[in-house]
This record gives structure tokens, C-alpha cells and sequence, in this order.
């Protein structure tokens, strides 16, 4: 089914709802295909689990040797 996107921003709950009920729903714009929204395939929150520090050290070497130095330039171009 197509909608379009003032209709979609008034009834969003009621999209909502029927795409979790299995719907698939394309949200147009001036007549232009624009999103599309439906059912989740997957829910997989574990995935989620390990967070923002789980990023630690994967940047290590993508700012050289002087790291402090760089972020201190970086800083000091906003004072």
C-alpha cells in the first residue's frame, strides 16, 4: 500500500500497528517513493549488549604517535 507522507505523519500509531501486524507500507512523497516501513525481520538486542566500550581500541593508530597532540590542535582551533 502506498501513503503519503502528510497522511502517514497524521496516522503513524495506526501505521505503527499495522505494520507490526505484518503489513509493508511505502511512504511517498509528492508521488515519489520515499520509505518504506513494515514488520521487523529480526529483533536481536544481545547484539546491542556490549555498548559504546566495546569500541575501545579499535581506533588505536588513526591519530599517529602524538594522539594528545592532535586532539590539543583540534581543540585549539575552537578556543
Amino acid at each position: 500500500m502506498k501513503i503519503g507522507s502528510e497522511e502517514a505523519r497524521r496516522t503513524l500509531p495506526d501505521l505503527l500497528d499495522r505494520a507490526h501486524a505484518g503489513e509493508h507500507l511505502i511512504i511517498t512523497k509528492r508521488g515519489t517513493p520515499y520509505a518504506e516501513l513494515g514488520p521487523l525481520r529480526t529483533c536481536d538486542d544481545t547484539s546491542r549488549s556490549a555498548g559504546f566500550l566495546a569500541l575501545r581500541g579499535t581506533g588505536a593508530g588513526l591519530w599517529g604517535d602524538r594522539a594528545g597532540e592532535w586532539v590539543a590542535n583540534l581543540r585549539d582551533e575552537w578556543s
